[in-house]
C-alpha cells in the first residue's frame, strides 16, 4: 500500500518497499489465533509499462523484472538465477552463513529457502497450480479469467480452513495512457463470492 501511495512506477514502488524493509524489517503473525506463524513476503508490482516480482527473506531481497509471459507468486521463493535487483549484501550474507560457496551460480530460492516458506506443505502445490492455470489461458487472459483463477478452490489458490484466502485483487492496466486503469477487489471474506 505504501508503494502505491508513494511511487508512480512499478520500479519506484519496489524501491519504496525495499527501503522500508531495510529500515523496519518485517514480521507479524499471519494468523489471528494464538499460534505464532510468520513467513516472509513476496510482491507482484506492476504499472502500465512494466512488472516486477519482489521476494524477501528478513531484510534481504531479490527482484526480477518480468519480461513477458505469465508470472505468479505463492508462499515460497520463486526467483532463482534471474535477479535484476538485489539487496547489496544478499550474496555476502549467504556466504557468511554457509548457504552459498561463492563459486556456483547464485540461486536466490535455493539459497534462502531455509525459512518457513520452504516448509509450507501446500505452497508448491499452489504455486504450480497457479502457474498451470495462468498458462492454460496464456495470450487470452481477461479480468474474468483472472477472477475465475483466484476463485479456484480445487487448485488451492482460494484456500479454505485454517489458512483461508480472505481477499483477491484483479487490475487491468492498459498500456495506452488515455484508457483508465480498473481495479477489482473482493468485498467478501471469500473470493469465491
Amino acid at each position: 500500500r505504501l508503494g502505491l501511495e508513494r511511487a508512480d512506477t512499478a520500479e519506484k514502488a519496489l524501491t519504496v518497499i525495499v527501503d522500508l524493509l531495510q529500515k523496519y524489517g518485517q514480521g507479524g503473525n499471519c494468523m489471528e489465533s494464538h499460534m505464532v506463524f510468520t513467513y516472509h513476503n513476496s510482491f507482484l508490482i506492476a504499472d502500465r509499462k512494466e512488472a516486477w516480482v519482489l521476494e524477501t527473506s528478513g531484510k534481504h531481497w531479490a527482484a526480477e523484472k518480468v519480461e513477458g509471459g505469465v508470472r505468479n507468486i505463492s508462499n515460497q521463493l520463486s526467483i532463482t538465477t534471474k535477479i535484476d535487483r538485489e539487496h547489496p549484501q544478499l550474496k555476502e550474507y549467504a556466504k557468511s552463513k554457509g548457504w552459498w560457496d561463492g563459486e556456483k551460480e547464485f540461486d536466490f530460492a535455493a539459497t534462502y529457502s531455509y525459512v518457513n516458506t520452504a516448509r509450507m506443505t501446500t505452497s508448491r502445490g499452489r504455486y504450480c497450480e497457479g502457474y498451470k492455470l495462468l498458462n492454460k489461458h496464456k495470450g487470452s487472459i481477461t479480468s474474468e479469467i483472472m477472477m475465475q483463477i483466484l476463485r479456484d478452490k480445487e487448485s488451492g489458490i482460494n484456500m479454505e480452513g485454517g489458512f483461508m484466502t480472505t481477499g483477491s485483487m484483479v487490475s487491468v492496466l492498459p498500456q495506452q495512457p488515455d484508457l483508465p486503469c480498473i481495479h477489482f477487489f473482493t468485498a467478501t471474506p471469500d473470493p469465491a463470492r
